[in-house]
């Protein structure tokens, strides 16, 4: 039930509002001054406030004042017996969302408050929407790696200079063209991007630049390109290095003169855009053979990045799968499920030949396929959950062979049973059953090897 704050020094109209609220469905509560409408608001939070311009003690339009210092989303419509072109138009500029002239109306009140309520509901939405593509997008990790990283960031963003982020695929260029974007000046405003390997050649510069009516088959009405929805904020290119040289000299005219024209256009475009481009490729090699212009890279190079693999940061592997576990459990509305720690030591073991994004992909499927809230070292991919085996025994002959056929048959079979319950989470039944052996003589080996969990 929404809830509306009533501050009104009459009792009457008090009254009088209460019952049609209420009838309304509203829940009501009351204050006769701006002092204890102030006082209220520190324990309550009213959906809506009814606040009266003339009343003892402050007024409403200070009372209003000071309730936008500390609660500047809070949805106030005024109200008076005495207003005055002037009066509202102060209401308004101290943030005020409409201004009631007394006697009341009972239509207007209504039509004034549902109004309201459909603004302070868009406001919460998009402050939802903004939250959701503020934690989709965090830079998670606290390796050192990684930190200097958001060092660098936090360091570039504040400037106005051109940007070039180079990493393998799937390492998170992205995330880093988002931070720079919102720790920059040109945050609020908007950050459009374009992957320039997945448009065709001959559609590029359409999207790029826009086109105009009639330029081309299919062209039936103008378009406006990236680069012109991007004005005043940042345009991200990412795979830069896939872009065409002709389309790479037409970038570094607009890097240059800040303006372009669209594609059958003979109007010049004049853009305030900042430019952040990101390659998996070695430019510089790319130089080399001639498939990009060195006179582009050097004007995009100016704030250089490298966004480390996630071979080279291992560290970061728990704090990942725990973001993308309630990230993905939260997405298929399913119980939040942890990892063991030998699934865990697993994963950190592997290399990761597609970073982050093979880890993304692999915690969602295990989201969905796996049937209970834990999931097991048995869970994981077979390349993956065998590789702390692999690194394991490979690592047992490599550091010297046992002088006799009985130690070494001891030596394996010790790190045999020990990988194989690390891969069940010492369940001695599950893995007895799993190499063929009896419960109660894997439970004499455990015992005559000394086998311990961890």
């Amino acid at each position: 039930m929404k809830s509306i704050l009533i501050v009104d020094d009459e009792i009457s109209i008090r009254q009088s509002l209460e019952g049609i609220l209420e009838d309304e469905g509203f829940e009501t509560f009351f204050a006769a001054t701006g002092e204890e409408c102030l006082t209220l608001l520190q324990s309550e939070s009213p959906d809506l406030i009814l606040l009266d311009i003339w009343m003892p003690g402050i007024d409403g339009l200070e009372t209003l004042k000071k309730i936008k210092q500390t609660q500047p989303q809070q949805l106030v419509v005024m109200m008076s017996g005495h207003g005055s072109i002037e009066t509202a138009v102060k209401a308004t500029r101290l943030g005020a969302f409409d201004f009631i002239e007394k006697p009341l109306s009972l239509e207007k009140v209504l039509l004034s408050i549902q109004n309201a309520m459909k603004i302070g509901q868009l406001v919460a939405e998009n402050k939802a929407l903004k939250e959701k593509i503020g934690y989709d997008y965090q830079m998670i990790g606290n390796s050192s790696a990684i930190d200097l990283l958001k060092q660098q960031i936090k360091m570039a963003a504040p400037s106005s200079g051109w940007v070039l982020i180079n990493g393998e695929n799937g390492t998170g260029k992205e995330l880093v063209a988002r931070a720079i974007h919102q720790q920059s000046t040109r945050s609020k405003k908007p950050f459009i991007e374009i992957n320039c390997a997945a448009i065709p050649e001959e559609l590029i510069e359409s999207e790029l630049f826009g086109h105009e009516k009639g330029a081309f088959t299919g062209a039936t009405s103008a378009r406006r390109g990236k680069f012109d929805q991007a004005n005043g904020g940042t345009l991200f290119l990412d795979e830069i290095g896939d872009m065409s040289l002709k389309t790479q000299a037409k970038i570094l005219r607009i890097l240059q003169e800040h303006k372009f024209d669209r594609v059958g256009g003979n109007r010049t475009i004049e853009v305030d855009v900042r430019v952040i481009a990101a390659t998996n490729k070695n430019l510089q090699e790319e130089i080399r053979t001639g498939t990009f212009r060195e006179d582009l890279f050097f004007r995009l190079n100016v704030l250089p990045f490298h966004v480390p693999p996630l071979r080279k940061r291992k560290d970061d592997i728990p704090l990942l799968c725990k973001h993308f576990l309630y990230h993905f459990c939260g997405k298929e509305s399913r119980e939040i499920k942890s990892m063991t720690e030998s699934a865990l030591n697993s994963l950190k073991n592997y290399n990761w030949p597609g970073n982050v994004r093979e880890l993304k992909n692999l915690i969602e499927r295990l989201v969905i396929m796996t049937p209970g809230n834990v999931i097991h070292l048995a869970d994981l991919p077979h390349g993956i959950n065998q590789n702390d085996q692999t690194n394991n025994l490979n690592g047992l002959v490599m550091s010297g062979l046992p002088n006799s056929y009985r130690e070494a048959k001891e030596l394996f079979e010790k790190q045999f049973l020990l990988e194989k319950l690390q891969g069940n989470d010492w369940n001695v039944s599950k893995t007895a059953e799993e190499i063929g052996l009896e419960r109660s003589n894997l439970h004499r080996k455990i015992k005559g090897y000394q086998i311990e969990p961890g």
